[in-house]
């Protein structure tokens, strides 16, 4: 690393399923390492999975809340959202959603899955080999189930799903994220407006009905947005690369497709999503007053960046985490830790446990149609994935 730029993108930066050693350095030399912001402000980026997993957990001494960025400089309106709220504000909106990710709602939805794959798969069928599998299946799957999930109208499907993506790509600078952010929200919010008016049969609907009194547009516009980010491009993300991987690993692609029971199956999902760690780091958070962290001081209201790519193969939980190995005992941190822990994981998991077995046993010889080293991983995304997975099979 030899610029400013490199050590403050370090955590956004990897080589095919890993990441750059550089991180790996960091994590071992100076857990707590400091990264120059803009202004001659500093930032600190925690690494190890005990450090990690203490920050994330610890609302006391760390916040979350979006006015902390506007201290920062930034003037833009505040997006809302579970990421950006502490308590009290995030336990009365989290408590709205909880009851809409139980097991009992998502077996309702979990026959909708599987329609929505086997169509899929259809699609990529027809296309021939040669086909886009991130287009055709990976990209589509998880954006048709947040839009089944939010009772988003057929009409304005496409719409909305472009909302979705451009916010994690760093490449074009913050504004244009934050401008993404801008343009969801003013297109949720209008959508919550016209279901206050006509609730309709999706997560949307439901909640106007039963706590429509309780809850403003902005604000449910902000959970919206929060399950379209959270349950969108991060599922597309490992859906494809879970996909790349087992076309590397024909052991394991064999166990899955034999699996009757799904018992392998979910055992290597959940392995996979500490492996691969799409989310590279987590919500920004802040330290409320002085403090010190693994020996290094931090001042009041200085930002903290968690890699959960570093800490998902922090080598002091144990041996080989950077290689898969179903049913580790690990607790891994890819959907986060604490009360902002992804309210969505069930969700993602089932997809996950759903799609990726009907592909395989739809397409038993798929691989990828072109050379691994010439497929277009993201450069520098906060979420990790690919820009195209053309296959064959």
């Amino acid at each position: 690393m030899t610029s400013d730029t490199e050590l403050t993108l370090v955590q956004f930066l990897r080589q095919g399923f890993d990441p750059v050693a550089d991180l790996a350095r960091i994590r071992d030399r100076q857990p707590v390492f400091p990264l120059p912001l803009p202004g001659d402000q500093t930032a600190w980026l925690v690494t190890r999975y005990e450090d990690v997993r203490a920050v994330l957990g610890d609302t006391e001494r760390f916040s979350n809340d979006f006015g902390n960025v506007i201290g920062l400089g930034s003037a833009q309106e505040d997006p809302g959202g579970l990421g950006f709220r502490d308590p009290p504000e995030h336990t009365r909106l989290r408590r709205l959603l909880t009851p809409e990710f139980t097991a009992r709602r998502l077996q309702r939805l979990e026959v909708r899955i599987r329609q929505i794959t086997d169509e899929l798969l259809d699609d990529l069928e027809q296309a021939g080999p040669g086909a886009d599998l991130l287009e055709h299946f990976a990209f589509p799957l998880p954006a048709l189930v947040v839009c089944e999930l939010l009772g988003v109208p057929y009409a304005q499907r496409e719409e909305f799903l472009k909302l979705s993506t451009d916010r994690f790509d760093l490449s074009a600078g913050p504004e244009a994220s934050i401008q993404a952010i801008n343009e969801s929200m003013a297109f949720l919010t209008d959508l919550v407006a016209r279901q206050r008016e006509d609730p309709g049969e999706g997560l949307l609907g439901r909640l106007l009905r039963e706590h429509g009194q309780e809850v403003t547009d902005r604000e449910l516009a902000s959970l919206a947005d929060g399950i379209l980010t959270g349950g969108h491009d991060t599922s597309t993300s490992m859906l494809a690369l879970g996909a790349l991987w087992l076309t590397q690993h024909p052991d394991q692609a064999a166990a899955v497709r034999e699996d009757a029971d799904g018992t392998h199956t979910a055992r290597l999902v959940e392995e996979l999503l500490r492996y691969l760690s799409v989310v590279q780091a987590a919500f920004p958070r802040f330290a409320r007053h002085d403090l010190t962290l693994a020996g290094q001081p931090i001042g009041k209201g200085q930002m903290v960046l968690c890699s959960l790519t570093a800490a998902n193969r922090d080598p002091a939980r144990g041996p080989g985490l950077d290689e898969v190995h179903p049913g580790r005992a690990f607790s891994h941190l890819a959907f986060g830790h604490g009360i902002h822990r992804c309210v969505g994981a069930p969700l993602a998991q089932l997809e996950l446990c759903v799609a990726l077995p009907a592909l395989l046993r739809r397409l038993p010889r798929l691989r990828p149609a072109i050379p691994l080293a010439e497929l277009p991983f993201r450069r520098l995304a906060i979420v990790y994935g690919l820009d195209a997975l053309p296959v064959t099979w």
